[in-house]
């Protein structure tokens, strides 16, 4: 039955005597994140940069961390536009501690203390905090840890642009590469390379530049290639996180700084934090000689996937030449020899051919296109680490952990992007970014923290149960049926 109501306008302006916290339903997000962690802690973070007797007083630190809070969990694209639904939500009025009438701060008291106010340490503070929170309810399941790298579309339009020269990146391995490839020198009886580290840091980049595009809108982000066509500004976001999908540690760069350089960065920062790190998982990019001498001569296991040999179609492989350790030889797919000529600066064993039996070899055309017949191979003198990989890659464990990076790192990125509006970013400059994807990360790991502990009211101990039969259930399938 079809009923019109009599007065519209009447309800809308009739008083009422409610109780704000009724009107918040009881398995709100916001209830089961109030209930598992307590904000006062924020209080001893920031107390250092407030005045306790001068000035103005200042709006409640722990209702500016609040609403950042709030954008973040629910993926609102500004702050502007957070602080026009903390007016309208009255949930976000609950979780600030607000009645209906309390005045919401504006937009730019928040914005300012972010990125005025706040060091980046406050952030790396708040997202440490909450990581010892999960960490204490027994939610972290470190054994293997998910390392991988995603980009942000940095607000700069991709036209406005100069060309710069930049310094290179400094590898943090560089020192004792260097060593090692003197000592290989010395005991094949060549002379060592004369060190031209000009600065004395050890990593022989000094004065090295070179020439890269530069935006005129966001100097600090990076000329990233999508693909074949989209070419556009960004920052990478590189993150390490566990099984059960929690951020244990992330870095941000400019996008145009690779994958594997940033590495050593993240990993140190996790197993610092987590040595009973088993297993490192990371993708095709990172596979290096040095990723994998790193995570080996710690006594881990680097879980890495297959990479398709570069070279020409039609070609002989790299791994077809067989390096011989004993003879410091390699031998050719037509059983010649070609023996050792020299150790280069960038760490490779060269091994040279004899070019008259080349010139009469049948298989020349399939091996080299040199024009005085001569096949040039070169092994890195870290390469038995990256065949010690190959080795895990093929265990067991290897193809089990490595096939849970869809439901892990790459779940992290796709909710992040799809969720919490991580696609793209207004902050410029290389640090505000780095604070503002923090604190994104760190909203996502309380969001799961809250889930987790109240979910169906199931102890925090279920949970982790959950995954260790699902990683034993892979295991399980691998050995029994490997041709999975």
């Amino acid at each position: 039955m079809l009923q019109r109501p009599q007065d519209m306008h009447e309800a809308r302006n009739s008083l009422q005597l409610v109780d704000i916290d009724s009107l918040v339903p009881e398995d709100h997000l916001l209830r089961k994140i109030e209930r598992v962690i307590d904000f006062s802690r924020i209080y001893d973070m920031v107390e250092h940069l407030y005045s306790k007797d001068k000035g103005r007083p200042a709006v409640d630190p722990v209702v500016l961390v609040k609403i950042v809070l709030i954008q973040h969990l629910f993926g609102i694209p500004s702050l502007r536009k957070t602080v026009e639904e903390v007016n309208l939500n009255i949930a976000y009025r609950w979780f600030l501690g607000y009645d209906l009438t309390t005045k919401v701060p504006h937009f730019a008291t928040v914005s300012y203390a972010f990125a005025r106010r706040f060091p980046s340490e406050v952030f790396e503070a708040i997202f440490s905090w909450i990581l010892e929170e999960i960490v204490k309810r027994g939610f972290v399941d470190a054994e293997t840890v998910f390392i991988d790298a995603t980009h942000i579309k940095a607000s700069a339009n991709r036209k406005k642009r100069t060309k710069a020269l930049a310094q290179k990146t400094a590898r943090s391995y560089d020192k004792q590469l260097r060593k090692e490839i003197n000592e290989d020198r010395e005991k094949n009886g060549k002379k060592p390379f004369r060190d031209k580290d000009d600065d004395g840091d050890g990593t022989g980049d000094a004065g090295e530049q070179r020439e890269v595009i530069v935006s005129t809108t966001d100097p600090e982000s990076g000329l990233f290639h999508k693909g074949e066509h989209k070419i556009e500004f960004a920052y990478t976001t590189h993150v390490a996180c566990d099984k059960n999908n929690f951020i244990l540690g992330l870095e941000v760069t400019p996008g145009n700084v690779h994958d594997s350089l940033i590495f050593d960065q993240v990993y140190d920062q996790v197993v610092e934090r987590f040595p009973e790190v088993d297993t490192v998982v990371v993708d095709a990019g990172y596979k290096t000689p040095w990723i994998c001498k790193k995570i080996i001569d710690d006594g881990r296991n680097p879980s890495m996937p297959y990479k398709r040999p570069m070279g020409k179609k039609g070609f002989f492989r790299s791994y077809e030449f067989v390096y011989d350790e004993y003879y410091n030889c390699v031998i050719c797919p037509n059983n010649q020899v070609l023996p050792y000529v020299t150790t280069t600066r960038e760490g490779y064993r060269q091994f040279k051919s004899d070019p008259n039996v080349c010139r009469s070899c049948p298989d020349l055309s399939c091996c080299t296109e040199s024009r005085v017949h001569q096949k040039v191979v070169q092994k890195h003198i870290w390469e038995d680490y990256l065949e010690k990989a190959e080795d895990f890659r093929h265990s067991a464990k290897g193809k089990a952990t490595y096939t849970m990076r869809g439901e892990t790192i790459e779940r992290v990125f796709a909710d992040a992007k799809e969720k919490h509006g991580m696609r793209y970013t207004h902050h410029r400059g290389l640090a505000r970014v780095t604070n503002w994807v923090r604190l994104k990360f760190a909203a996502m790991n309380l969001k799961k923290l809250a889930m987790w502990a109240f979910k169906n009211g199931l102890s925090p101990s279920f949970f982790a149960r959950i995954h260790v039969r699902r990683q034993k259930w892979a295991l399980f399938l691998f050995e029994t049926m490997p041709f999975l």
